[in-house]
């Protein structure tokens, strides 16, 4: 017989709203706040994507096998993340035959760093907040970098206004093309009707 003695948690003694007792709840509002933005960036880019891959000409002989490739593009940007989003409204852009978007490749670039910083904020483990209310929180990414910096609410304000402004650029590149925004009742050409 082992002489080690098991022990198990004592779930009735755990603090309220634990593992998250001891940020304040407006830590975890800003969060929340910044995470549904990325996830309002994700939409946006679906739908430019959608812009995009949906106003590109092609002769009468390769219509079909255009459309017959556009349907999985369309259901793939339903479920890609935030990295395969990125990729694919990049190269639905370069290959729009009247897209000429100045400084395109910056807002890429910007894209693919607020990527970086949503997969700290969606995926770390927050440690325990310092005197100034500042975590850093635990996250590895897949080159075994390892996130150092101390986030507290004045970081995720900035976070989240980047990414909406972000949103923002991503409709800009639409809209400026003289294209409704899909899903949008704002000014420019319809794209699609539904019925």
């Amino acid at each position: 017989m082992s002489d080690n003695n098991g022990s198990i948690i004592d779930i009735n003694s755990l603090p309220e709203k634990y593992p998250t007792h001891a940020h304040e709840p407006e830590f975890w509002e800003y969060l929340g706040r910044t995470v549904a933005t990325f996830g309002f960036l994700e939409n946006v880019l679906a739908r430019a994507i959608f812009a995009f891959t949906g106003t590109k000409k092609y002769s009468e002989n390769t219509i079909e096998q255009a459309y017959e490739k556009w349907l999985p593009k369309l259901e793939s940007s339903l479920i890609d993340p935030l990295g395969g989003l990125i990729d694919t409204y990049g190269k639905s852009v370069r290959e729009h035959q009247d897209a000429n978007i100045m400084g395109f490749s910056d807002l890429v670039d910007d894209l693919r760093d607020a990527s970086k910083i949503r997969n700290v904020l969606c995926h770390g483990f927050w440690k325990f907040p310092d005197e100034n209310g500042a975590s850093v929180p635990f996250f590895v990414n897949r080159q075994k970098e390892v996130f150092h910096t101390p986030v507290d609410i004045s970081f995720l304000n900035q976070v989240q206004k980047q990414a909406r402004d972000l949103s923002c650029s991503v409709i800009n590149t639409v809209t400026s093309m003289g294209y409704q925004f899909p899903g949008s009742s704002g000014p420019g050409n319809t794209i699609w009707k539904s019925e």
